[in-house]
């Protein structure tokens, strides 16, 4: 089959499209998928310049994100039979387990079955932004009815379904911008105030939204001194969950100064961690958004598609911060 990978780290130049085995089914739970679209996330332009969480792998196929259509499936699948269209979260952190190619193995419990109302490309979209930001807001800041909520990024991959989350929830969301069409997008989508971020400092921007108070929940989905500056944009005793590491420059006296609860999303735990119960409760997530996406509840904003040969220009033009919500490989 045809795959888009990396032997080894670096630019945009070591991905190369090629040949390589057809994934074989291994375990009795899993299931073969023929893949009509591949989701890129920022992790995916990470690993390529970074290298693999798998040291031991002779290559690495990235994209986490999948959608196709089952091929064949192991001698214990209950949940799926051949011909059933898929989406699901699964791979792409080392070896030959990743999206960018024909085929894909995933075990079952990872997926779940396409939203009718989704194409293969906005299905592809959707699953790796829709658990970050569904654990986010939900699991981790516990969002409830008319609580004020900034979301760093509205118009990228996490910010635009977290805006739409928080207001399935009844939240008021704030977010941040840096031009027109994305404000727009993000007006549609459901924000009650979009911020200007090269016009004015969010800081500022926040406590003329609060009367000086802060938002009860800041969701970062930028990292470095945006973390930082987040603490003061936040109530005494509100959220900060970013999906960042922290600097050596985070300014950790503020956040303890308001007493601020401080939460960490990383999405991808539970397959780095091996851990059946979190992948569980992911896959319970995503059955729920599935449901939200047929009912037109929740959009997945597809901004550009570009074929599997084209990998290396889709990470480019990633890494270049233009695009609003997700890019998306095809394989057709």
């Amino acid at each position: 089959m045809k795959a888009c990978l990396f032997k080894h780290p670096g630019s945009v130049d070591v991905l190369a499209y090629t040949d390589v085995p057809l994934p074989t089914i291994s375990r009795d739970t899993e299931i073969q998928v023929r893949l009509k679209a591949a989701g890129i996330n920022p992790i995916d332009t990470k690993i390529r310049r970074r290298g693999a969480f798998r040291k031991d792998a002779a290559f690495t196929i990235p994209g986490c994100d999948g959608a196709g259509i089952v091929e064949s499936v192991g001698a214990g699948v209950r949940k799926f039979s051949v011909g059933d269209e898929v989406f699901f979260c699964s791979g792409g952190l080392g070896g030959d387990r990743g999206n960018y190619a024909e085929y894909a193995i995933v075990d079952e419990h990872d997926a779940i079955h396409k939203p009718a109302r989704l194409s293969f490309a906005e299905a592809a979209a959707a699953p790796l932004v829709l658990l970050a930001a569904w654990e986010a807001l939900y699991d981790r800041a516990r969002i409830t009815a008319h609580q004020r909520v900034l979301i760093h990024a509205g118009a990228g991959g996490v910010g635009h379904v977290a805006i739409q989350l928080a207001k399935l929830r009844e939240a008021h969301v704030a977010t941040t911008i840096s031009s027109e069409s994305k404000a727009q997008l993000v007006t549609q989508l459901g924000a009650d105030h979009c911020i200007y971020y090269d016009r004015i400092h969010f800081v500022e921007a926040v406590m003329a939204w609060t009367d000086g108070h802060g938002v009860d929940i800041t969701f970062d989905t930028v990292g470095g001194p945006v973390l930082s500056d987040s603490f003061k944009a936040t109530r005494y005793g509100g959220d900060v969950i970013t999906l960042l590491a922290p600097t050596e420059s985070t300014d950790w006296k503020t956040a303890r100064d308001r007493n601020l609860r401080l939460s960490f999303e990383l999405m991808l735990t539970p397959q780095l961690q091996t851990l059946p119960e979190a992948r569980a409760h992911q896959a319970k997530i995503l059955a729920s958004c599935a449901k939200r996406l047929d009912t037109g509840q929740l959009h997945i904003h597809v901004d550009k598609t570009f074929p599997l040969s084209q990998a290396a220009t889709a990470h480019r033009w990633i890494e270049e911060g233009q695009g609003m919500g997700k890019v998306v490989l095809v394989m057709d």
